[in-house]
């Protein structure tokens, strides 16, 4: 059971990555269109569309956490896909701008299902185990990701609702695979009874401030979420350093990809069996502080590239935290607490890509005495070191 359940979770992040990243390269092209043509308006409308979707994933995903905690994962998991589902077909059918920022709300809870898909790995993985699973979850979103819009972009130059349309054939694929595939992971003696208190955003909270080792953790966690989002600075950035074009920029980003997926599906099981889940966090984070800092110092593109290769293994840092939280809460307990990262997450979501590109202009905008572009991955850096800083504190051995 074990075997199969960790093979549908799999399935199903990828899935619900290669669903989302097909719609990637279409989206705000349809927004444009639906709203007149005016790319200026389109661009804001975009950029206000992913901030919705990540305010849903930071309101809902202790929602359907608590739910999970109540009812099992099983339900929890098929309905938030056929949903997924169902959303995209009514993207693909959308009328008008209104129509497809209703469809973006939809998602945004819907795939708040991820939590609930890490908590499922929680219940069936003993927790020496739990990090390499995680890294496996890794895997999935990384394969998703990249997949998913290269796959859009060739869909979409044929019509630019047809990713929409293979979007939900995939959600839909996955429900049915999960109906009759999937096994409960939650016995009904080891559940909790839903409450509103642990199912909002805040109240939810409460789990992490009864536990201090959690709270730093989780501290940790959100610091890297928000370093991630300088990935919004990326194409501007190497564009007015390294002059690299679009060609440069997609064989980098797809390193970056590549070294992820690798990282997380080959190295992080034997990280964790020779050093330990907290030696593991901690060489991942500051390789990717080091990684980040040589990004923003990178004299040429051959040292930004280096950067790559080393801020890769910061791919150890997510599975081994994951690790290392799961393990400090009961069964009852998992999907509230994969429901609060995930809220985190989506609040790193809404900071993240307004602060980073707010800082690169403020560096580069004409009239600066010492003009300095990698201030974003300087920052990135710096949050990283701060990361690790905190988990070291809090995860030190005690007498």
């Amino acid at each position: 059971m074990r075997r199969a359940a960790l093979v549908f979770v799999f399935v199903t992040i990828v899935l619900d990555m290669l669903a989302l990243g097909v719609t990637a390269p279409v989206l705000p092209q349809l927004i444009v269109a639906l709203d007149g043509g005016d790319t200026a308006r389109g661009a804001r409308l975009y950029g206000l569309f992913g901030v919705v979707w990540a305010l849903m994933q930071f309101l809902w995903s202790p929602v359907l956490g608590a739910l999970s905690d109540r009812f099992g994962r099983r339900p929890v998991i098929l309905l938030s896909n056929l949903g997924l589902g169902l959303d995209y077909v009514l993207m693909a059918l959308a009328p008008s701008v209104a129509w497809l920022f209703v469809g973006r709300v939809i998602s945004g809870i819907t795939a708040a299902v991820i939590p609930t898909a890490h908590a499922y790995i929680a219940d069936v993985t003993p927790p020496e185990r739990r990090a390499a699973a995680f890294g496996l979850v890794g895997v999935a979103f990384g394969v998703g990701f990249v997949l998913g819009p290269a796959a859009g972009g060739l869909l979409g130059a044929a019509d630019p609702r047809l990713p929409f349309w293979v979007a939900a054939a995939l959600s839909f694929l996955n429900t049915l695979y999960g109906f009759f595939v999937l096994p409960e992971s939650l016995p009904p003696a080891q559940r909790r009874p839903f409450s509103w208190r642990r199912a909002n955003p805040i109240g939810a909270l409460g789990l992490l401030r009864a536990r201090p080792t959690l709270l730093g953790l989780s501290a940790a966690n959100f610091l890297t979420n928000v370093a991630h989002e300088s990935r919004y600075a990326f194409v501007l950035y190497t564009g007015l350093r390294y002059a690299w074009g679009e060609r440069e920029v997609g064989l980098a980003l797809a390193c970056v990809g590549l070294g992820a997926v690798s990282v997380q599906g080959l190295l992080v099981r034997p990280s964790v069996a020779r050093l330990g889940e907290r030696a593991t966090l901690l060489v991942g984070l500051l390789c990717g502080a080091v990684g980040f800092a040589l990004y923003g110092l990178a004299p040429t593109g051959a040292w930004f590239v280096v950067g790559v290769a080393i801020s890769s293994l910061w791919g150890l840092a997510a599975p081994a935290n994951q690790g290392l939280m799961s393990a400090r809460v009961p069964p009852g307990e998992q999907g509230q607490l994969q429901g609060v990262q995930a809220s985190l997450r989506g609040i790193a979501w809404m900071i993240g890509p307004w602060l980073f590109t707010e800082i690169f202009a403020m560096f580069v905008e004409p009239g600066r005495a010492w003009p300095l572009p990698g201030a974003p991955f300087l920052l990135a850096a710096l949050l990283l070191a701060a990361s690790a800083a905190i988990a070291g504190h809090v995860t030190r051995p005690r007498a």
